[in-house]
């Protein structure tokens, strides 16, 4: 009597075969040969109701009979599965902390069972035929290569590169105005892949990568002291890892001089009154540069230079710029 097969399980596998299944039924002592479509198969009897069986290459839906002394089984279907392509990663860089969304395109990648960054598994938040989405795991800062395996098998695909977290160590200058679009040079570690500076919550233009270590950009307008940072695929750089601050100044302002006028031969000694004048970096008057001595945030001291009869005018340059302009006097 031929024998007789209920079941096969699984019922389904990669092409490439492989797959370890377990044919129950009946009549199944004495068993010579377990086929899968036209293709034998490797087989162990187990019992008369149980064969064990690897499932060899094959592809498309086939029938899987059984044959002993005393015919040919039924046949079951068993189905070989494409095995999966991956064909692009996007992003294919991030942080080393992982924990950002990562796009997996490809073929034949319903069902994945895992995704795997290297040795680490991926979290599977998105799955369809062409694409799986995850999200990435922690890893160290170094490629690795990310696979997918589904029923049909497992794909590996490009690297996928873990960019350490970027930071900012100095900035100069430290000073600027309020207005901005002064050129600033941001130095730290792991800047090659810089796409974004922000100061404060403003965000910096013309942003230009020298090196890993340093990157230049166009201060943004703004006020008070604010915080540098840099931005990477590894992530942005945090406060507080060396001096990564700038001050905004505001424009100098003078309101009066003491006195307005002297000698042209110079040596008066004039109290420049105003405010924003912390850091003065010049004053002069006429077009002659006047040594000077800031005294407060209102009070600047400058000698007056050599100078010629008439009117001379008198500006206090600071990082946040140039003043407005005061008249003092040269006499004979």
């Amino acid at each position: 009597m031929a024998p007789i097969i209920i079941s096969i399980s699984p019922n389904q596998g990669p092409a490439a075969g492989g797959t370890a299944c377990t044919l129950t039924g009946s009549g199944f002592t004495g068993t010579t040969s377990v086929k899968f479509g036209t293709a034998p198969a490797q087989f162990t009897p187990v019992s008369d109701t149980k064969i064990s069986c690897t499932a060899p290459a094959g592809s498309g839906s086939v029938g899987v009979t059984a044959t002993t002394p005393g015919g040919t089984s039924n046949s079951v279907t068993y189905t070989y599965l494409p095995a999966p392509a991956i064909s692009s990663i996007t992003p294919s860089q991030g942080p080393t902390a992982g924990g950002n969304t990562v796009t997996i395109a490809g073929t034949n990648l319903s069902g994945a069972t895992a995704a795997m960054f290297g040795s680490r598994s991926a979290t599977i938040t998105g799955n369809t035929g062409t694409q799986i989405t995850v999200t990435a795991p922690a890893g160290a800062a170094a490629p690795v290569t990310v696979s997918v395996t589904t029923s049909g098998g497992t794909a590996t695909g490009s690297s996928y590169y873990y960019i350490p977290l970027p930071t900012v160590t100095s900035v100069y200058p430290t000073l600027g105005p309020t207005a901005g679009g002064n050129i600033i040079t941001i130095t730290g570690t792991g800047l090659t892949l810089t796409s974004a500076v922000n100061f404060g919550s403003s965000a910096a233009t013309g942003v230009a990568v020298l090196s890993d270590g340093q990157v230049t950009a166009q201060a943004p307008a703004g006020s008070a002291t604010v915080t540098v940072t840099a931005t990477t695929p590894g992530g942005t750089s945090l406060p507080g890892v060396g001096n990564p601050f700038y001050t905004y100044v505001a424009l100098p302002v003078i309101t009066i001089l003491s006195p307005s006028q002297g000698p042209a031969a110079g040596g008066t000694s004039i109290t420049i009154t105003g405010s924003n004048l912390t850091f003065a970096d010049s004053v002069t008057i006429g077009a002659t540069p006047a040594a000077f001595v800031t005294v407060s945030d209102t009070k600047v001291v400058a000698t007056a230079p050599v100078g010629t009869l008439g009117t001379a005018t008198v500006l206090v340059h600071t990082p946040g710029g140039t003043s407005n302009a005061a008249d003092y006097q040269y006499t004979p």
